[in-house]
């Protein structure tokens, strides 16, 4: 892109949109000088003087957001540990005068929040965007119900039982609820503009678009892309370049001045033969004097975190990508809990399943329950129970529905002429897949798993898709919790493939609690 590749910025510092619309005009001599200084500063040759002015108000304006957000969970986590001290206090040490409880009220924040920050729990690179603020929480209190066993051991100091199983539980429950509301305060602030990164991405054009794509899909993570360097596009033309509606600022052999003039935060390299080994290195280098984080993609679509990890071979840093987890041990665990959980929600659901058993009775003639086969785990088909909430003839009018089909494989439509009253209801809230539970009892669904097939959808499946056949369908999942009906049948493929792969009890958790706040909305189901 001539406009953004060959402009100077002799005049001053420009602005991102100023200088995107800026028309090539300049000299070609000016233009070739201006590209050398820009692969010197990228060889880390040359340190203009602008480039500490941009380092410290990139730093002023990271601290803002940052160190704000830290005081905000320190905060919490000094309310968590209080009330926990006291709780803890006065079931341990029923008979203690109200100086002693007051004693361990204040000496548990300080036990917490410096546990916490030896535990990496308010770890800059974590901060809003990973779950290892999650993890450390649970961890932290592991850590300390280990260190009071030592130190009773150690020192033969008798340890109230109280302590280990009030005061651990109540931090790790209360902790993640103060982060989870930290959290979700932040991800909103993100998805409306504020408190992101301004990111450069640098790479080739074929790796460029997915990576921009996955960041704009997830604005609570944080990214906000601003720019991009890439190889293997034509920029000499008069027009200027984009890629997913971000700006090609020129090659990656210009990031450094994308970096300055964009007052960037981070970078983030897509796959590019010709950015790697000594070249990335000294790309590392150049960040590094501006404060200024580098973020590497492994061209790993798809894959958990908790799957990842460096490997050194021969001084190289390998990437190591573990296998799936669905069976032994694990899966074992999985299936008893949900087993478990399932009892207790069909005892609980009971009163509201008779309530909506009569309404279907008296709203439309015919049964109250839908049978209808669908493909499970290994393509084996069942019989899925539904609460009936379409007219009886439902199947035979489906052939002339087809054509305004919801996505490319599976049949959805708004305001389907077949759905009874009570139907519609029922599909807002989810209520009509109650029954299912009996399935989850019969070992024939999960509880969390991928959305269930029917034979016509599978039979139309590409070979990815088989892939979600592995495990079982479940009674909710990913789709069920990132926009049910309103998902095309790629994204929904997607988030299905991606639970396959990165199953944990964790994620099982995560889902079922998301699920109750998707049912209660009601949006995205019809």
């Amino acid at each position: 892109m001539a406009e953004i590749a060959g402009t100077g910025r002799a005049g001053g510092r420009l602005s991102g949109e100023a200088y995107v619309g800026t028309h090539r005009a300049r000299a070609h001599s000016r233009e070739a000088a201006e590209r050398t200084r820009r692969s010197r500063i990228l060889a880390g040759l040359t340190s203009p003087a602008r480039v500490g002015e941009g380092a410290q108000a990139v730093s002023r304006r990271r601290a803002t957001w940052a160190d704000a957000y830290r005081r905000r969970a320190v905060a919490g986590d000094v309310v968590v540990s209080v009330l926990t001290g006291v709780v803890t206090g006065l079931l341990a040490f029923p008979g203690w005068s109200l100086t002693r409880t007051a004693v361990a009220a204040a000496v548990m924040p300080v036990l917490w929040v410096g546990a916490l920050s030896l535990g990496h729990g308010y770890e800059g690179r974590y901060v809003g965007t990973a779950p290892e603020e999650y993890r450390a929480v649970v961890r932290t209190a592991c850590y300390l119900v280990a260190a009071a066993g030592l130190v009773s051991y150690g020192l033969r100091v008798d340890v109230p039982r109280a302590i280990p199983l009030v005061a651990a539980p109540m931090l790790v429950v209360l902790g993640l609820i103060a982060r989870r509301i930290l959290r979700s305060d932040l991800g909103r602030r993100r998805r409306a503009g504020t408190d992101t990164q301004a990111t450069v991405i640098i790479g080739n054009a074929r790796s460029v678009a997915p990576m921009i794509a996955e960041i704009q899909r997830a604005p609570e993570q944080g990214l906000r892309v601003v720019a991009a360097c890439v190889s293997g596009l034509d920029l000499s033309g008069d027009v200027p370049s984009e890629v997913n509606g971000v700006p090609v600022f020129g090659y990656p052999e210009e990031a450094m001045s994308a970096v300055d003039l964009f007052d960037a935060e981070v970078v983030a390299v897509s796959s590019d033969p010709d950015l790697h080994g000594p070249e990335l290195r000294r790309l590392a280098w150049s960040l590094e004097e501006r404060e200024v984080d580098l973020v590497v993609s492994a061209g790993l679509l798809g894959v958990a975190g908790p799957r990842l990890s460096i490997r050194p071979t021969a001084g190289m840093p390998l990437l190591h990508v573990e296998r799936p987890v669905m069976s032994g041990a694990r899966r074992v665990l999985k299936v008893a809990m949900e087993r478990l959980l399932t009892a207790v929600l069909l005892l609980a659901a009971l009163p509201v399943g008779l309530a909506i058993a009569l309404a279907i009775r008296v709203d439309s003639p015919g049964p109250i329950l839908f049978r209808q086969n669908r493909v499970g785990a290994r393509g084996e088909p069942f019989s899925m129970l539904k609460f009936r909430t379409m007219c009886v003839d439902a199947e035979e009018r489906l052939a002339a529905l087809q054509r305004d089909a919801g996505n490319d494989v599976m049949f959805k439509m708004k305001d389907d002429p077949r759905v009874t009253r009570v139907g519609r209801l029922l599909r807002r809230y989810s209520l009509d897949e109650l029954p299912q539970l009996l399935n989850v009892i019969a070992g024939q669904m999960s509880l969390v798993g991928p959305r269930p097939a029917l034979q016509r959808e599978v039979d139309a499946y590409e070979p990815d898709a088989v892939r979600r056949l592995r495990v079982r369908p479940g009674l909710t999942g990913l789709w069920q919790v990132s926009g049910r009906s309103n998902l095309s049948w790629d994204e929904s493929l997607r988030l299905d493939l991606w639970y396959v792969d990165n199953w944990s009890m964790v994620l099982d958790l995560q889902i079922l609690f998301r699920t109750a706040r998707a049912v209660l909305r009601g949006t995205g189901a019809y």
